[in-house]
């Protein structure tokens, strides 16, 4: 059996809240570095030989604090990025829903299929995604790390379920969370979903 530690980097720097970051290319904030510090203490003892991330700066400098305890090389992934906003990346919310109101609209009814202006969907982040996580979830080792993002995490997870995309903001992805898949041959036991450090023994 492998265990797959699917996890949410940390916190970003700056004011983000109720705004489209996508794939804008943001650091940590102090807070995420230590939620990273958190996760590398909560996993170094766990057999994790390999940890792979999203290309993105957030991600990568989650991993690269987590590879700190651990001793394995970090592998960065374009497939793994955050879905991509387009036109609607940096903007608050209301921002989006006022100046492009049909479009907000026609997203809330299909988050399957629907590409904001210059973005891509949901379904197109999942096919990119999907590939890779099948390639290394591949593997005979007793366990590896895998650090994504908010968006990429609920559809992997979603997938992993049998659960409709539309449903995909049901599960919760805080910053700096851990969520915990097992895989043996076919099976797969989806264990902890938005789990903190201190949850990894429960």
């Amino acid at each position: 059996m492998t265990t797959i530690y699917l996890l949410r980097h940390g916190a970003l720097a700056g004011d983000n809240r109720d705004r489209f970051i996508g794939q804008t290319d943001l650091p940590l904030a102090p807070q995420g570095m230590q939620q990273a510090e958190a996760m590398a203490l909560a996993l170094r003892n766990r057999g994790i030989g390999a940890i792979h991330c999203s290309d993105l700066m957030r991600s990568r400098q989650t991993a690269e604090i987590i590879t700190t305890k651990l001793s394995v090389n970090v592998a960065a992934h374009a497939e793994l990025r955050e879905v991509s906003l387009g036109d609607w990346e940096g903007l608050l919310r209301r921002e989006v829903a006022e100046r492009w109101a049909d479009e907000f609209a026609a997203r809330g009814r299909d988050m399957d299929s629907y590409r904001p202006p210059g973005g891509e969907s949901f379904a197109d982040c999942l096919a990119r995604a999907w590939p890779l996580w099948k390639s290394i979830t591949n593997t005979d080792a007793e366990a590896i790390a895998i650090v994504a993002h908010a968006g990429v995490n609920r559809l992997l997870l979603c997938r992993l379920l049998g659960m409709p995309v539309q449903n995909m903001f049901r599960l919760g992805q805080d910053y700096g969370c851990v969520n915990v898949v097992e895989v043996e041959r076919r099976n797969i036991r989806v264990r902890l979903i938005n789990g903190r450090c201190a949850n990894l023994d429960d």
